[in-house]
């Protein structure tokens, strides 16, 4: 008889652990390459969400970058991610590389990424118009990168399949080619500094050039509307960079479809701006996420209805 008592006891104890278990939730968070800033910032969301939010195990994964993100999320595969603005607008109209509208929601827009061209002395590269007949990287599949490269491209009358020698590497494949001279330049849609960016300029014997893109901005607006704004470079912002570059950024947002529930959204907008410290401590472009910036002007997409109230509550919203 005490036999059996115990072994109820006990199967009482598994099932209860397995209902807390059941109870868990899971967010999987999309990011980006390693070598750029959407994933170091993801995993600092992540790990902050799990501590923060009762119950909620949040991981960080490593994936092409914001097409590849938006795909992950239409797919279920992905809870949240993170993509540039001119990525998400695509996806929300359901163009260029989304055959159908992405019913995104933006849980917080988090800092404006410029877009670099970035190569070093030693190529010849001085001007936007030098990369014809060069080897590039457009950036890895599935990124924001690729589809800002082919849109500069066009907009300078350059055809990425005819005029150019493409590769699709990653910011850190990148910035390695480049240093052995495989590739003559490379094109990276991200925060500053970038890692890799800067790994590359501070190899003994190498100066980076980062060629101005600013003339190019009027066309590609024409062509698919405001996406970008104006931006610069500042000089000092990567090792041996002695001039401004003055070109054009989009806003960075973290994204969830309009099948995650109102409670999570807010609870998660909340951790965000009562723990930014947290992901500053992870990336200075955390600094930049601010409830000032949180209107419809940075996000291509509507903001998911939990993330809103808790913008309204704090006075962010009308």
């Amino acid at each position: 008889m005490k036999a059996i008592t115990i072994g109820v006891a006990m199967l009482g104890l598994m099932l209860g652990s397995g209902a807390a278990l059941s109870q868990t939730k899971t967010l999987a968070i999309a990011t980006g390459g390693t070598g750029g800033i959407f994933y170091p910032l993801g995993g600092g969301l992540a790990n902050m969400l799990s501590k923060k939010l009762p119950d909620t195990q949040a991981t960080a994964e490593v994936t092409g970058g914001s097409v590849d993100n938006i795909k992950l999320l239409e797919s279920g595969q992905a809870d949240m991610g993170f993509m540039t603005g001119d990525v998400a607008a695509d996806a929300v109209k359901g163009e260029g590389k989304f055959k159908k509208a992405v019913p995104l929601r933006t849980i917080v827009a988090i800092y404006s990424s410029p877009v670099h061209v970035v190569t070093i002395n030693g190529t010849g590269i001085e001007k936007f118009a030098d990369l014809k007949g060069r080897r590039i990287s457009s950036g890895a599949p599935g990124s924001a990168t690729e589809t800002q490269t082919f849109r500069l491209l066009e907009a300078a009358g350059i055809d990425k399949d005819k005029d150019v020698k493409r590769e699709r590497l990653s910011v850190s494949e990148s910035g390695a080619a480049l240093k052995d001279r495989k590739i003559d330049a490379f094109f990276w849609g991200g925060g500053v500094p970038t890692a890799a960016i800067t790994d590359l300029a501070a190899t003994p014997g190498v100066t980076i050039r980062l060629i101005d893109i600013d003339d190019l901005l009027d066309p590609i607006v024409k062509k698919y509307g405001r996406i970008f704004a104006p931006s610069v470079i500042k000089a000092g912002s990567y090792p041996g960079q002695t001039k401004d570059s003055p070109g054009f950024s989009a806003w960075n947002q973290v994204m969830a479809t309009d099948t995650m529930s109102d409670d999570m959204a807010y609870a998660i907008t909340k951790a965000v701006f009562e723990n930014k410290a947290d992901l500053v401590a992870v990336h200075m472009e955390a600094k930049n996420i601010d409830l000032a910036t949180q209107t419809d002007k940075e996000s291509p997409a509507p903001y998911h209805p939990g993330a809103l109230k808790y913008l309204k509550e704090n006075g962010a919203r009308p």
